[in-house]
């Protein structure tokens, strides 16, 4: 049994020609399928762990990061015995597309299902985000990247610019350089199961499963989500002459080697901002610190400890 997963509202405009070629398709082949369409954010989530629940261990998704991160969630969180057993293939429909491109695949629906149908599935790794909300310790699963700083901000501008010009990747990069002119870095400790340990102000981070962020920007081009770990970057306060060199290498790759780009690789990050004079903050600590995960924005609170989870699930691709 194969289940699917369809948000209508990702590339929407060709949604019905894809839709029916699919059904056509499960039909030749003689699939047995169940499908389920999502109604409103984090739905995605719900349908895949209602599904595994129900002994589905086959997913298509259609949609884009953002819809294939909340299916993760779901199979990640399903009370199952068998969770290395649950293989997903995805038939990219968002705007950014970034796990999708990892694997050579965009939206030639056709050529996604080829590769779905044909392909064999391999073991990949999955992210996995602890963090604090209102007392409550809560876990964010993750498949692409997660990212702070000036990555956080640039999604929130991006959500903004989107519900007046709707989605187009150019809107991304217009946010980021918006982002970059207004953000400000935050202190940050930050050590790792590997001996980094810097306690400095952090203008952004981005922990990396796979390469591509942002509709392309390859902040962390050497990440692979087969190998067990994490690629990750981040920068202090940059100067104005050091954003103006990084901005031309955002699509290029060669923003790590600019030498003020720090790069380090590991299986776990432990980060928290450390203690201010509360008493210049109403009795409150600064530990606020936003996060974006597959492209979805996150409120959350510090301490965050950020753990690969090797070979969690299996893709058909």
């Amino acid at each position: 049994m194969l289940g699917i997963i369809i948000n209508p509202k990702s590339g929407k405009k060709a949604f019905l020609r894809q839709r029916y070629y699919l059904f056509e398709l499960l039909e030749q082949k003689q699939i047995e399928y169940v499908y389920r369409v999502t109604k409103y954010a984090g739905h995605a989530t719900e349908l895949a762990r209602e599904l595994a629940e129900q002994g589905v261990r086959d997913f298509l998704i259609l949609g884009g990061d953002g819809t294939i991160s909340e299916a993760v969630n779901g199979l990640m969180t399903a009370e199952v015995d068998d969770r290395e057993n649950i293989r997903f293939g995805i038939m990219p429909r968002g705007t950014g597309n970034d796990f999708a491109r990892f694997w050579n695949l965009d939206k030639n629906y056709r050529k996604s299902l080829d590769r779905f149908f044909s392909g064999k599935p391999q073991p990949i790794d999955v992210g996995c985000l602890t963090y604090h909300r209102n007392g409550d310790e809560c876990r964010r699963y993750f498949i692409n990247s997660v990212g702070f700083g000036v990555d956080s901000k640039t999604l929130a501008l991006t959500h903004v610019l989107k519900y007046y010009f709707g989605s187009h990747r150019l809107l991304y990069v217009i946010a980021l350089i918006v982002a970059v002119c207004r953000h400000k870095s935050q202190m940050l400790c930050l050590s790792t199961d590997r001996g980094l340990e810097v306690a400095d102000k952090l203008f952004t981070m981005n922990i990396g499963n796979g390469p591509f962020s942002g509709g392309g920007i390859r902040q962390n081009p050497t990440a692979d989500p087969r190998d067990g770990f994490f690629n990750a970057m981040f920068i202090k306060t940059p100067t104005l002459k050091q954003i103006l060199q990084a901005v031309p290498h955002i699509f290029d790759g060669k923003l790590m080697d600019l030498d003020f780009v720090h790069k380090y690789e590991a299986e776990k990050v432990v980060m928290d901002v450390p203690d201010v004079d509360s008493s210049k903050h109403c009795g409150q600590k600064l530990n606020v610190l936003p996060f974006e995960a597959d492209g979805i924005l996150v409120e959350a609170c510090t301490p965050f400890v950020v753990e690969c989870l090797p070979h969690a699930l299996q893709i058909i691709c």
